[in-house]
């Protein structure tokens, strides 16, 4: 999956369990201002709806997700009302 988004912040979420790649998110997304984008690498497959549904939550735009070499890839916007 090759996507063309200007990345803010990349967030390694990788090898960390439920609700640890979330929370690691939340953290990137507090130092963001809005319109800018985390990219967020998890292995946990809760992620696949933890995140989505996170994001959902929050206000924040879920601009695409996919899986790059056995990596869970999230791209996450913050928006003006989040």
């Amino acid at each position: 999956m090759t996507i063309d988004i200007h990345v803010d912040e990349v967030v390694d979420a990788r090898d960390l369990m439920c609700p640890m790649p979330v929370l690691a998110a939340t953290k990137a997304m507090r130092r963001l201002g809005p319109t800018q984008v985390i990219k967020v690498l998890a292995t946990d497959k809760g992620a696949l709806s933890d995140i989505p549904a996170w994001a959902e939550d929050n206000g924040y735009e879920l601009l695409s997700s996919g899986i790059e070499e056995g990596i869970l890839v999230f791209f996450i916007r913050k928006t003006e009302e989040s």
